[in-house]
């Protein structure tokens, strides 16, 4: 579904060759308050995944180093939250800086860092006494929509979508290189859903990275370069949020280094308070996926094509039906996903 709803934003593309980005499409088709409401969506996904950045280095760092802990006086921040901290000390340099080409190359390696961990996971259970023997329930529907909304998390992306189709020299290749991407993701993200299974069953945790015997070298490589992708990624990942704050600014603050930079480490602070008094990454996660992921990849893609296409006439070719299918999908994954994780987490 959502790599059909990639090719209907090219679509839409094709239908107006002004068109450079996402906010262009829902500019387009519903006008400046579509672009706005489209940019809190995006900017919001990114937000908390900035967030969930934090709480994945907090933990697996605890993993490693279970008895760490900050005590200045009278306060004392455990292992997840002291390691959450350091954590923004170290990603607080990232974010003075105003030109982020040289991590972006750097996070350009998150490919080979998800087969590196695959390949690692696999290997403690091949030769560290973990085994691919576990039994878990094969249908667990109460936790179905969250899941459902974990899975959707996994194809989020199509914001920059439009922007990879505009930088490619020869467009008409776009299908293809599309399709080949959601076939790797699509096989890496059901090799490691697949090897997690089997070896740690239902006791398997949010991260699998948190299951994994940390005296095996195979394991330990898994978790160091899962804790390379929030430092790399993490300014990366706020620095849109910061530039629509600033796009909001009066002219006389706009360009200025020091405002523009206050905004930056506000936002680092922000992010620390909320990944520090809510830990919960699986279902932080889950509601990304369900209220931001399906609106962006799911709902949007298909309201914006039906919008700029509004000369289609209805019937009941596999097209439009495809589309309705899709839309009543993205709302149902939508509510239920998003009830089922604050229900988990309240209670």
């Amino acid at each position: 579904m959502t790599f059909y709803t990639g090719i209907l934003l090219k679509r839409c593309m094709e239908a107006d060759p002004s068109i450079r980005s996402y906010l262009d499409i829902a500019e387009r088709a519903f006008g400046m308050k579509g672009r706005i409401i489209v940019m809190i969506i995006m900017n919001s996904e990114l937000y908390l995944v900035a967030i969930g950045l934090l709480i994945l280095e907090g933990d697996n760092l605890h993993k490693l180093f279970p008895k760490f802990m900050i005590k200045l006086g009278e306060l004392t921040a455990n292992g997840r939250q002291s390691f959450v901290l350091i954590t923004a000390l170290v990603i607080f340099p990232s974010m003075l800086l105003t030109d982020l080409s040289i991590l972006s190359y750097v996070s350009a390696t998150g490919v080979f860092s998800c087969l590196i961990i695959l390949v690692s996971i696999f290997c403690v259970g091949l030769f560290n006494s973990v085994g691919f023997h576990e039994k878990g329930t094969l249908l667990n529907v109460k936790s179905l929509p969250t899941a459902v909304s974990l899975y959707i998390v996994c194809f989020a992306g199509h914001p920059v979508i439009p922007s990879i189709y505009t930088s490619m020299r020869n467009t008409y290749q776009f299908s293809k290189v599309l399709l080949f991407s959601f076939v790797l993701t699509t096989s890496t993200y059901l090799a490691m859903a697949t090897v997690g299974y089997l070896m740690y069953g239902d006791s398997v945790e949010s991260q699998i990275t948190l299951s994994l015997p940390t005296s095996k070298v195979c394991a330990e490589v898994a978790i160091y370069t899962t804790l390379l992708i929030p430092i790399t990624r993490y300014a990366l990942m706020v620095t849109p949020v910061a530039t629509a704050i600033e796009g909001g600014l009066s002219e006389n603050y706009k360009n200025q280094r020091t405002i523009r930079l206050l905004i930056r480490v506000g936002l680092l602070i922000s992010t620390v308070i909320v990944a520090y008094v809510f830990p919960y990454y699986e279902s932080l996660m889950a509601i990304v996926g369900s209220i931001f992921v399906v609106s962006a990849s799911f709902l949007l893609p298909c309201l914006c094509y039906l919008k700029i296409n509004s000369d289609l006439r209805w019937g009941w070719n596999c097209e439009q039906m495809g589309i309705l299918g899709i839309l009543v999908f993205g709302t149902l994954a939508g509510v239920l996903g998003t009830y089922s994780s604050v229900y988990d987490l309240v209670t």
